[in-house]
């Protein structure tokens, strides 16, 4: 068997680890943990999260539902939600954020659902559109949407470093409370 050959550390993926790193020091000051929903990132942003050492503290666990089946099966996303709205909304982060939070004890949940590319495109959501939900327990959930740039690659690799700047961001404005 020939030895695998990895390619050096990507500069992108310090970015990524420092505020993953980040993140996870304002959840632990807070005493709070972490739950993950994700579509179009596909588990790239619990990766980065379960890359710190000690993230077990803060990080409770994370869902990939990238189909629209799994995100009712697994988060409770209605499907009226989903038939009105589509996957890549406001609506259905909101539900995806919600119902990571219903289904276990974390303090903060962080949903993500795009088009990554190169297909998916529709009327009004073009390739690299990102929509985020950030929701602390007992609070409405706040959603925001993003427009990417780049190829595939490079607009999940923005989306997850966008959903760390939100929770950062959630953390920085309140103190996480």
């Amino acid at each position: 068997m020939q030895p695998i050959t990895l390619p050096s550390n990507d500069p992108d993926d310090a970015a990524l680890y420092h505020l993953a790193e980040q993140a996870g020091l304002r959840l632990k000051a807070q005493g709070h943990s972490l739950t993950l929903a994700e579509s179009c990132t596909g588990g790239w942003l619990a990766k980065c999260v379960t890359d710190v050492a000690g993230s077990s503290g803060w990080f409770e666990r994370g869902f990939v539902t990238y189909g629209n089946d799994a995100k009712n099966a697994l988060l409770g996303v209605t499907t009226a939600t989903l038939e009105a709205h589509g996957a890549v909304s406001g609506e259905t982060v909101g539900e995806m954020a919600a119902g990571a939070l219903q289904r276990g004890h974390a303090q903060v949940a962080v949903a993500v659902s795009g088009i990554a590319g190169p297909g998916g495109a529709t009327p009004g959501k073009p390739v690299g559109t990102v929509w985020f939900a950030w929701q602390q327990r007992g609070k409405p959930s706040l959603c925001r949407r993003a427009c990417f740039s780049g190829d595939r690659d490079a607009v999940r690799r923005q989306a997850v470093a966008a959903a760390l700047q939100g929770l950062i961001a959630l953390y920085d404005a309140d103190g996480g409370h």
